[in-house]
């Protein structure tokens, strides 16, 4: 099923022409005595009320799809008044764009993690015909496939990235915009079915469920703990090996291999710590 367009003509036109039929009707009826024009002024006023059947309004971005006797002929998507075959039943469906929110969906993310995720999906009908003839109800049609699309891509990609992740694994949380692109692109093959243009579905809600949450909070800022330590620590080994190379090349003062490891032992401790060091200086022997 395909839309496409239906011979029509202008309705003004038209409904000139229905009340000259209607009023000349009712007109010989009324006065004219002898049986013949009475005839004709009913077969007039009969003939404006067919013709009367033929008009439609067309509201802007709104389409009237026409069956004639249960036969589906055509669409009218130009806006205003218009006449078309008389006895056609017309239904209407909205061009506008439309958005809608998912529920919050609970699904298992690639490392098997219980994720709550919901997400806004922004379409519109590009093609009447399959809306209302392809689908049985196409606005819950979409949204029954949007959710399973849903589930679907959460189900592909991890929540976060952690031991097991590269730096191109993409990840619900971390990338959002080439997901969205990816379920873009998963919800268009379900609806084209419907006749729907998928204009943009983006991830609004994402958020371990609650059974989970506190652990992996736990574990999220053990992984924040663990990647700061290591800048620390690149940085303190980089801070000694710069003293110790300045102090050599100065011949301030001469260190073997147990006075450096002592010197490293005590920067290093000097310069992780996460509490202030007190230092103890060496005066000498009084001996």
């Amino acid at each position: 099923m395909n839309e496409k367009s239906i011979v029509k003509m202008n309705g003004f036109a038209a409904l000139v022409i229905v009340l000259v039929c209607i009023v000349g009707g009712a007109y010989l009826i009324i006065n004219t005595l002898s049986v013949g024009g009475k005839v004709g002024g009913f077969v007039v006023f009969i003939l404006g009320l067919i013709i009367a059947t033929s008009l439609t309004i067309v509201q802007p971005n709104q389409a009237k799809v026409l069956t004639f006797f249960g036969t589906y002929i055509g669409v009218i998507r130009d806006q205003g008044l218009w006449a078309t075959i008389p006895f056609t039943f017309k239904r209407n469906i909205s061009l506008r764009v439309t958005n809608f929110t998912s529920e919050r969906l609970k699904v298992n993310d690639l490392e098997g993690n219980p994720i709550e995720i919901a997400a806004v999906v922004v379409y519109k009908v590009n093609d009447s015909a399959k809306a209302l003839f392809d689908v049985e109800n196409y606005e819950k049609f979409i949204q029954i496939q949007s959710e399973t699309g849903i589930r679907h891509i959460a189900s592909r990609y991890a929540y976060d990235t952690y031991e097991n992740g590269g730096e191109n694994t993409l990840t619900l949380r971390q990338n959002s915009d080439e997901i969205a692109e990816v379920l873009v692109h998963d919800l268009q093959k379900r609806l084209d079915v419907a006749g729907v243009d998928v204009i943009e579905a983006r991830i609004m809600h994402l958020a371990y469920s609650s059974e989970i949450a506190a652990a992996m909070l736990q574990r999220q800022q053990a992984n924040a703990v663990l990647s700061a330590r290591k800048v620390i620590v690149d940085g303190a080994v980089g801070l000694v090996k710069a003293a110790i190379d300045q102090l050599q090349e100065q011949e301030i003062v001469e260190l073997d291999e147990e006075k450096k490891a002592q010197m490293v032992n005590n920067l290093m401790v000097a310069i992780v710590s996460e509490k202030g060091t007190q230092p103890i200086i060496n005066t000498g022997s009084i001996y």
